[in-house]
């Protein structure tokens, strides 16, 4: 208990942050208002795609958001309702219903908090660039397609597979055509786009949410659905929804909410470390304060929340310098809701597609799948396979899909590097007679590189075609490691050879990669013939004196000479005695 205590102590806010906070307050307050105005959007919007309404998303940026500015791991990071997050909840919110949802974010919530208690925050680094990008793309397509009923003024068909669902949204506005919400969803995604180009730093979303709003209501346009009733405030605290019967079925969307929400969030706060100089965030303490949103997000009916890349990629941009800024994104929102809810309830459903459509569009980085796809065939395959995944599947499936194809073309890649040469024996202290001789029974080979399952095979095949030779001497030294496979390989290598008459040496293994060697009996086989050696010239005198002990070579003459003096010098002494 006392190492738990001490990890959960480690985790929370200290003094640092509370100084850095008070740095520069003016700067972070109006970062943090520039952040809210771009994120009031896309909460409503996100909330809505969900499936459990506008009020969901605006309880998320603000709970979630509050508190994963307090005991996250970045000063920069901006958390709340995201359009990743938004595809995996379509489908439970489909199959489960608004309660399994809350429920599967609170779930989500406790496994986050328990993965930074294990500090599981460092493998991130591990998750290959394709497969970021690919899923990145797929989930852009998404959210994109996602808005295609609102964006068309069509009620949204029934289904949890975004291409049927857009499909039968397009026959529906084929059979009953909307226009004005068309327009609307066309002219908000064009001044988000535009005016973004042109004037970086003026928030276009709100301005073009504020505009349709405004001409919707004037025009009186029936056409332009609003969002609806929101409540004026957040709700109180409850379990309510909580069945504990349901928490069986819920257990594998929790794993899939859980993954993204740490998968999401630390790409983030990387990417907020790249546009500053200085910044660096802890992994496991992010990782905890996105748990302690989620769990507390879902008490006030918010949905599941990340790390969100755009909003955290403003908030820099502003000149946010402290989690000050991250607070007074929450503060304003929640401000909005205990203030402006009538107002925002106006905003018409086309215009939050369209901002959404916008943001989508925005997420495709062009020149960097570009240039992923052109640095090499497998980086390319992997990033449109992860990102085919995501729009056929769903994005946790396309992430473990990406991350095995990844690994399997990364194996090949280390297998095809590993050689097996042959090499001219040492000349040593042999003259070229002896030399001659030597080579024409003993034949060297190196190993170079990993000697391991996805290799190893592949050298059995190359020394079973070895000539009729007496010795084999395989040096080892340029072994960078050796598995359970490549030692059992190694050894039914030996095996064989030495059924066929053929000895194997072996010359410089390395101290680290005895252990497997030994508990495989490869050591064991090779002391047994005196096969082991430190270096490869002892292995050559080992050879040669295998081989003139076997009389297949006659005593060499520099070997005669030494015999010769030691005789006489044994005879001396014999009769000195």
């Amino acid at each position: 208990m006392g190492r738990v205590g001490a990890r959960l102590t480690a985790l929370l806010p200290g003094r640092g942050d509370l100084a850095q906070m008070r740095r520069d307050p003016r700067r972070d307050l109006l970062a943090g208002l520039t952040v809210a105005i771009v994120a009031l959007p896309l909460a409503l919007g996100f909330g809505v795609s969900s499936g459990l309404g506008a009020e969901a998303g605006l309880a998320t940026a603000v709970i979630a958001g509050a508190l994963a500015a307090v005991f996250g791991g970045s000063n920069l990071q901006v958390s709340g309702p995201t359009g990743a997050m938004t595809v995996v909840l379509v489908p439970i919110v489909a199959e489960h219903g608004p309660s399994g949802v809350l429920t599967v974010g609170l779930m989500a919530g406790l496994m986050l908090v328990a993965l930074a208690l294990v500090r599981a925050g460092k493998y991130m680094q591990y998750v290959p660039a394709p497969v970021v990008e690919g899923f990145t793309l797929g989930i852009a397509c998404v959210i994109g397609l996602q808005q295609i009923p609102s964006a068309l003024g069509v009620p949204k068909p029934e289904g949890d597979r975004v291409l049927v669902v857009t499909w039968r949204a397009l026959q529906e506005f084929a059979e009953h055509p909307n226009w004005t919400a068309v327009a609307f969803a066309l002219v908000v995604a064009a001044v988000m786009l535009i005016g973004t180009r042109l004037r970086p730093t003026i928030p276009f979303s709100i301005v073009a949410v504020i505009a349709a709003t405004l001409v919707a209501q004037v025009a009186g346009l029936d056409a332009a659905k609003p969002i609806g009733d929101l409540p004026s405030g957040l709700p109180a605290p409850s379990l309510s929804f909580l069945d504990p019967g349901a928490l069986g079925s819920l257990l594998a969307p929790a794993v899939a909410v859980a993954a993204l929400a740490a998968l999401e969030s630390l790409l983030s706060a990387s990417v907020a470390d790249g546009m500053t100089v200085g910044q660096k965030h802890d992994p496991d303490r992010e990782l905890f304060g996105q748990g302690l949103a989620n769990i507390a997000a879902p008490l006030f009916g918010g949905v599941p929340a990340t790390g969100a890349i755009a909003r955290t990629a403003v908030n820099v941009r502003t000149g946010a310098s402290s989690r000050l800024a991250s607070l007074a994104h929450a503060a304003v929102l929640a401000v909005i809701v205990f203030a402006a809810a009538p107002l925002v309830s106006k905003i018409p459903l086309a215009a939050l597609a369209g901002v959404l459509l916008a943001t989508a569009i925005r997420m495709v980085e062009v020149g960097s799948l570009r240039v992923m796809a052109k640095a090499t065939r497998s980086d390319a395959l992997i990033l449109v396979l992860t990102a085919v995944a995501t729009l056929a599947l769903d994005l946790v499936y396309a992430v473990i899909i990406g991350l095995v194809v990844a690994g399997a073309l990364a194996l090949r890649a280390v297998a095809l590097q590993a050689r097996l040469d042959q090499v001219p024996l040492d000349r040593g202290d042999h003259s070229a007679e002896e030399h001659a001789l030597l080579a024409e029974h003993i034949v060297a080979y190196r190993i170079d590189g990993p000697l391991f399952f996805a290799a190893a095979h592949r050298f059995l095949l190359e020394l079973a075609e070895v000539a009729d030779v007496r010795v084999i001497i395989l040096r080892m030294s340029r072994v960078t490691t050796i598995d359970a496979t490549g030692a059992l390989v190694l050894k039914d290598t030996i095996q064989r050879l030495n059924r066929r008459g053929i000895v194997v040496m072996t010359s410089g293994i390395r101290p680290g990669q005895r252990q497997v060697l030994e508990s495989m009996g490869v050591l064991e086989l090779l002391r047994l013939e005196g096969s082991e050696y430190d270096s490869t010239p002892e292995a050559i005198r080992g050879a040669r004196t295998h081989l003139e002990c076997t009389g297949v070579l006659p005593l060499l003459p520099a070997q005669r000479s030494r015999t010769a003096v030691r005789e006489e010098t044994e005879g001396t002494e014999e009769t000195v005695g």
